[in-house]
């Protein structure tokens, strides 16, 4: 990613706003948000492509909100940007899901609810919200104000702690996210399916975990600490994980390599569809756990929410109840797989 997730980006905008001549047209009619402030915290070097947020901003503008603009910069810590977060009655966190989760994670407990704006190139934090993707329709679900409750992750690496809040791992997921790096500029979301082709035959090794207090071994290619259970498409990547159980869902990657896992995907979909047992088991496990250890035989590179970063095994993540409020115009157990 291009800035530094561990203290996060500051606001060279703080509160300076730039108005357009003419009002943003939108087939969407937007409440009154007359008296209501909004932070608008964006990294503007997320996605590959114009992401509508200008027109977004005007359409609040144009109801009546006040908003405050801050752009993500690598030499500020987040806490810098979310420093007075209390005092607004919606925040936006426009970018990738790197820039969600931070953001996220900096506000968690604050009570104030967020907007995951989808900037980035997978957006899967806004795609398990069910969220819209238009201006227009992003505007209303702010305007609207209805918002959901869910858990988020804490990931610890050499006493180092940052949040995430759709999944993080270690293994084949973050060499297919580390080979997608060079290729979402072109390529944008078709990367993650290209890297994970060259997944044909990814390291294997014995992984070591403490499960809640309980440890326990097995050979595999990753392991996956997921609070959100949707992949693209909202397709789910295992039944039964929910975001708002105080639990994370701990899947054991035992496949050969990830295209093997498409059974246990189409296996997940038909939970969901209530079409009967599973047809395939034995690629993958599922536990459940508030806190996990995760340890390698061999060091693997650790990715969360999309970003994959230096530290590698061993990690500890633990999940933290109740910690953010997102808006969303979707119930709470529509974001259950």
């Amino acid at each position: 990613m291009t800035f530094d997730m561990s203290g996060q980006t500051p606001p060279p905008n703080d509160g300076t706003q730039t108005a357009p001549t003419e009002p943003v047209a939108s087939p969407v009619s937007i409440p009154s948000m007359s008296g209501k402030r909004v932070l608008v915290i964006f990294n503007p070097k997320s996605g590959s492509g114009d992401s509508g947020l200008p027109a977004f901003n005007q359409l609040l503008r144009d109801a009546g909100a006040e908003l405050v603009e801050r752009e993500l910069s690598s030499d500020t810590p987040m806490s810098e940007f979310v420093r007075d977060i209390e005092e607004f009655q919606a925040v936006v966190a426009a970018g990738g899901d790197g820039t969600v989760s931070s953001v996220s994670y900096a506000g968690r407990y604050k009570n104030v609810p967020l907007l995951a704006y989808p900037a980035g190139t997978a957006n899967l934090i806004a795609q398990n919200l069910d969220l819209p993707t238009t201006p227009g329709e992003l505007a209303l679900v702010v305007a609207e104000g209805h918002a959901v409750r869910v858990d988020m992750g804490e990931v610890e690496v050499r006493g180092e702690k940052r949040g995430f809040a759709m999944l993080a791992g270690a293994g084949a997921d973050a060499a297919m996210i580390r080979d997608s790096e060079e290729l979402k500029g072109k390529f944008g979301a078709l990367a993650y399916v290209m890297s994970a082709m060259k997944q044909l035959n990814p390291k294997k090794t014995t992984f070591s975990l403490i499960v809640d207090g309980e440890p326990r071994e097995f050979e595999g290619i990753g392991v996956m600490v997921a609070n959100f259970g949707m992949a693209n498409y909202r397709l789910p990547i295992t039944s039964e994980i929910s975001p708002s159980d105080g639990r994370f869902t701990v899947i054991l990657m035992k496949a050969g390599n990830i295209l093997r896992l498409v059974p246990n995907l189409i296996d997940s979909v038909r939970a969901k569809l209530n079409l009967g047992d599973p047809l395939f088991s034995g690629n993958l496990e599922t536990v459940e756990a508030r806190e996990v250890t995760v340890t390698a035989a061999d060091p693997f590179p650790l990715q969360y929410d999309g970003e994959l970063h230096e530290e590698t095994t061993p990690f500890t993540a633990r999940i933290l109840p109740g910690a953010v409020r997102y808006l969303t115009a979707a119930k709470k157990q529509d974001l259950d797989t």
